[in-house]
């Protein structure tokens, strides 16, 4: 088992920056894929960034490419999230999540190849 605490989020300004942080206890030597998505009221939860267990491989959505930026320290075990230039549009809730293998045939950059997840942190962007 995999437990996942984040903090960081807040209301912002439109322009404004904040920084998520994801703390991971448990079992996370055997994680493979730290990840960050969101889900805006009425809409699906959607891919925002995720990154290798060693930080070798990085992606991300294309509407916050240049603007956020994930991180790992693998011996604080926690991820961070960076987000600048922020926008009303990336207003949601944020859940960081962490897969605990390789799922064969399956894009880690979905939710359904996450097996672990935090509890949410609000992200509010005024105009």
């Amino acid at each position: 088992q995999v437990q996942l605490v984040e903090s960081g989020g807040g209301l912002v300004q439109t322009g404004g920056s904040l920084r998520l942080h994801c703390a991971a206890s448990g079992r996370t030597f055997s994680s493979y894929y730290m990840g960050w998505f969101r889900q805006a009221p009425g809409k699906e939860r959607e891919f925002v960034a995720a990154i290798s267990w060693t930080g070798a491989s990085i992606k991300y959505a294309d509407p916050v490419k240049g603007r956020f930026a994930i991180s790992i320290d693998n011996v604080k075990t926690t991820a961070y999230l960076q987000m600048n230039s922020l926008k009303p549009e990336d207003t949601a809730v944020y859940y960081c999540a962490v897969a605990g293998g390789i799922k064969v045939g399956q894009s880690w950059l979905t939710p359904q190849y996450y097996d672990y997840w935090g509890q949410g942190s609000q992200v509010t962007v005024s105009p």
